[in-house]
């Protein structure tokens, strides 16, 4: 199976515009999708979206997922592990590749953050977990 993505040239990004609270996540954290489109239900399909935090935003859980992650944080701070057990905090410039399956988080930020991330299911893998 083919990963299926429309084809866009190099445009300008309305940043005002255009973002929603992903189901799941508290206020404060939107996303932009920018292409593609994931179906958690059918376990396939792809996207790229930008996900921002507030100043002060954070989720309470961790999260796992069945799809492949890219994360890339463009600015501002990311604090992992936001859970007592120790955290992390994550400046511009950094990346995480998680495989399905992985627990991240709880994060929070406190001055406020953009990502960039890539989300797929293994197209030769109908969806199953990496076993590496």
């Amino acid at each position: 199976m083919a990963i299926r993505k429309e084809h866009l040239e190099f445009h300008s990004l309305d940043l005002a515009l255009g973002w929603r609270t992903p189901a799941g996540y508290p206020s404060g954290i939107e996303e932009k999708i920018l292409a593609g489109a994931l179906d958690e239900k059918a376990k396939t399909g792809n996207r790229t979206r930008l996900l921002r935090f507030e100043a002060g935003a954070r989720t309470s859980l961790q999260f796992v997922h069945d799809y492949w992650e890219e994360v890339f944080l463009l600015s501002g701070d990311l604090i992992v592990g936001d859970d007592g057990k120790g955290t992390e905090t994550y400046g511009p410039n950094t990346y995480a590749c998680r495989p399905p399956g992985v627990r991240h988080g709880p994060f929070r930020s406190t001055d406020g953050c953009l990502l960039f991330e890539i989300h797929y299911y293994d197209p030769g893998s109908a969806g199953s977990a990496w076993r590496g």
